[in-house]
């Protein structure tokens, strides 16, 4: 079981539509799959509109129990492959920048319970935690219990100054409370490909993060926002746009898969797989698609 943290410290970056696209590329290929609502605005659970439960994310924080991870896991709309740990509202009150390391692995607890004891008789093989875009409790519990972590920003001043606040944290939760975690690369979102102030930012990214920047990005498509609002996976959405956004979502799934890395939850005798992109630097420019008009989706 591979658990992988999606994050940034700037709102507004897409962070959700990619953990979304890396659960939607995970049906496609069919790896079971729990998707964690860490943040408070629960975009995650209403695009994934799983039926009701009678706990949360915030009931499992407090009390990390397999009953109670029970009662806060439900099946997406998706797919029966695709579970929900649903968020809620009163995750903002758990929020606190100070949590002690105790209180910090509650969530970890969690999730070392459903690899022991799996909920149904097939166990997750991914769990994708959707952080919400600040540095309390709640990011900090994510980067504890994560095997690694993946960093979405946009090509604009401000998130890229929050990529590199949220790779420091990356580095500071790997020093003091789970030295296996590991940054697994910066995505870029959101990308206009004929914006020379876009085009300028990704050479600032690259700068800064090198081979850490993924050789793809996701382009801006209205395609995400019709899929997410019919509660659809990325892959199901049939446009030109939606295709071609599906085809990156399946890179960067592959290269969660492939990290060196499977993650402290691995199935007993399954082993690691190395790599599936260069170690090298990344590139000066990358091939994009030419930028097509929204009404195109």
């Amino acid at each position: 079981m591979h658990t992988v943290a999606v994050l940034s410290l700037k709102g507004g970056v897409g962070k959700t539509t990619v953990a979304l696209g890396v659960a939607s590329a995970a049906l496609r290929r069919g790896t079971r799959t729990l998707v964690v609502d860490l943040d408070p605005q629960g975009n995650a659970t209403t695009s994934l509109d799983p039926p009701y439960t009678d706990a949360t994310l915030a009931d499992v924080l407090e009390d990390p129990t397999r009953e109670t991870l029970k009662r806060a896991i439900a099946p997406s709309v998706w797919s029966e492959d695709v579970d929900v740990l649903v968020g809620a509202e009163e995750l903002e009150l758990l929020n606190d920048p100070d949590a002690d390391s105790d209180r910090l692995a509650n969530f970890s607890r969690a999730l070392d319970e459903l690899h022991r004891e799996p909920l149904r008789e097939t166990p997750y093989e991914l769990v994708i935690l959707d952080c919400p875009p600040s540095l309390g409790r709640l990011t900090k519990s994510a980067l504890v219990a994560a095997d690694s972590a993946l960093i979405v920003t946009e090509p604009t001043m401000y998130a890229v100054a929050g990529a590199r606040r949220a790779l420091e944290a990356i580095e500071n939760i790997r020093k003091e409370l789970n030295p296996d975690l590991r940054p697994i690369g910066v995505l870029v979102n959101k990308l206009r490909v004929r914006s020379y102030e876009h085009q300028f930012r990704i050479a600032e990214l690259r700068e800064n993060f090198g081979s850490l920047v993924m050789p793809t990005a996701i382009t801006d498509r209205l395609a995400v926002q019709q899929a997410q609002g019919a509660c659809s996976p990325i892959h199901e959405w049939h446009s030109p746009g939606a295709q071609e956004i599906a085809l990156t979502f399946n890179m960067v799934l592959a290269k969660i898969l492939r990290s060196n890395r499977a993650g402290r939850h691995r199935v007993q005798g399954e082993e690691p797989e190395g790599p599936d992109w260069p170690e090298g630097p990344a590139p000066e420019t990358e091939a994009a698609p030419a930028e097509v008009s929204e009404s195109a989706g």
